[in-house]
């Protein structure tokens, strides 16, 4: 079938619910989409005559032709229903039961999701469900009632610094959507009368088609400026929004400076107390200036004079005690007079030491009285006579005294043979010899 205005008219009166027959329609109209932006104005013209039950069936259409479009990345459809699914939107929305405006919030939220127009034409269309919203309830709701969309420019998500700008940013998708259908059929409508290849109409009716052409320009005019004032106060608050983030990046900025010179103070004193832990300083010592200015080998000063050497407890040998054995016998301490301090040095002869002197004794020595008894024996001419005493006793025999005398004549004759020894060691040789010496 060739294209022309009754085609699409009568494709779109053909419509009905079912998948089959949407998308059926809608390749056709994909198929000529050299003439989009005629297919769009018709379709927004049979949207404002047609039932209100109708109106959803050409939302589901236009949502096909736009989805494909879309994934095959083709934008000539996209670019045509921008300027007009707003009001179509709007115009399908108002007057629906509450089972089809749930149904077109939920198309206008695929929108949303899967990004198919640009952001303001979407916020348009969200914009102006809201204000319709706002109306029959009267009072203030969210993006489509706060149920969908939640983010896609509600005022509660929004931050503190951007709740002035979203108003002016609804007016403008608002203007936007009312200026540009106008704009597009004004500038249509122009082209017709001044084409010079068209052949020139009777006057008459020359005459009613340039007064439609001036009406049609005074609205496309009018709302131009509408848009342009609104966008004028968008920029106006987005100078101001920039002033106060420039003056607010100063001060960070000095923040950052300062911050930053602290950080390498603080690094370098770790630095410095590190170096003095491993040096053997206490921290203190180690951040003071050092005297002679001597600087350290990273920049920093030290001192000159060498650290105190630390000072080391000396090695004392472990008393006797602890090396004398468990029970040994304890011996008194014996007095050295030469030792003793107290006597002066002049006196020690006339203080000899306290001991008693020895007694003369005639019994037999404490280490003779174990030995036994001697025993007899026979007469031997080179010792005379036996004799049954025993030298050990105090007796010598005869014989072997004049041995002595013999072998050693001379030898202490008629002297005294302990002169010349201590009192007391005579004294005990005498006692042991039983007198002999």
């Amino acid at each position: 079938m060739a294209y022309t205005d009754d085609a699409v008219k009568a494709k779109l009166s053909s419509l009905n619910e079912t998948q089959e027959s949407i998308v059926s329609v809608a390749q056709w109209i994909m198929f000529h989409r050299r003439h989009a932006d005629r297919t769009c104005a018709i379709w927004l013209e049979r949207m404002r005559e047609t039932t209100v039950n109708k109106r959803l069936t050409l939302i589901y259409l236009a949502n096909e032709v736009v989805q494909q479009s879309k994934a095959r990345r083709k934008d000539d459809f996209l670019v045509a229903f921008s300027p007009v699914i707003a009001e179509a939107s709007a115009t399908a929305y108002k007057g629906a039961t509450n089972d089809v405006q749930e149904k077109i919030r939920r198309t206008v939220e695929v929108w949303n999701q899967r990004r198919i127009f640009d952001k303001p034409i979407q916020e348009a269309v969200e914009g102006r469900i809201i204000e319709l919203d706002k109306s029959r309830s009267g009072k203030k709701t969210g993006l489509l009632g706060g149920s969908l969309f939640s983010g896609g420019g509600s005022n509660a998500s929004a931050p503190a610094e951007l709740q002035p700008l979203i108003p002016l940013q609804t007016a403008i998708s608002k203007a936007s959507a009312t200026s540009n259908p106008a704009l597009s059929v004004a500038t249509a409508e122009y082209d017709k009368l001044t084409d010079a290849d068209r052949p020139t109409p009777s006057p008459p009716v020359y005459a009613a088609r340039l007064s439609a052409l001036l009406k049609t320009l005074s609205s496309a005019e009018t709302a131009v400026a509408e848009s342009i004032k609104t966008r004028q106060e968008l920029i106006h608050g987005l100078e101001d929004l920039i002033t106060t983030n420039r003056a607010s990046l100063e001060k960070e900025q000095s923040q950052l400076t300062t911050t930053s010179e602290r950080r390498e103070f603080i690094e370098k004193k770790k630095r410095e107390v590190e170096d003095a832990i491993m040096s053997g300083k206490s921290a203190a010592d180690a951040l003071q200036p050092a005297a002679d200015g001597t600087p350290h080998a990273n920049g920093r000063t030290t001192s000159s004079a060498e650290p105190e050497r630390p000072q080391v407890e000396a090695l004392t040998p472990p008393p006797t005690e602890s090396l004398t054995p468990i029970h040994s016998p304890k011996f008194a301490a014996t007095r050295n007079p030469l030792a003793d301090t107290n006597i002066p040095n002049g006196d020690i002869d006339q203080h000899p030491p306290n001991r008693p002197s020895p007694q003369p004794t005639t019994s037999t020595p404490v280490y003779l009285e174990n030995l036994p008894p001697p025993q007899t024996t026979p007469s031997d001419p080179r010792y005379g006579t036996a004799s049954s005493s025993d030298p050990r006793h105090g007796a010598s025999s005869p014989a072997k005294k004049r041995k002595l005398d013999a072998e050693f004549e001379g030898f202490g004759a008629g002297e005294d043979a302990m002169a010349g020894l201590d009192d007391d060691v005579a004294e005990l040789l005498r006692a042991e010899s039983g007198g002999v010496v």
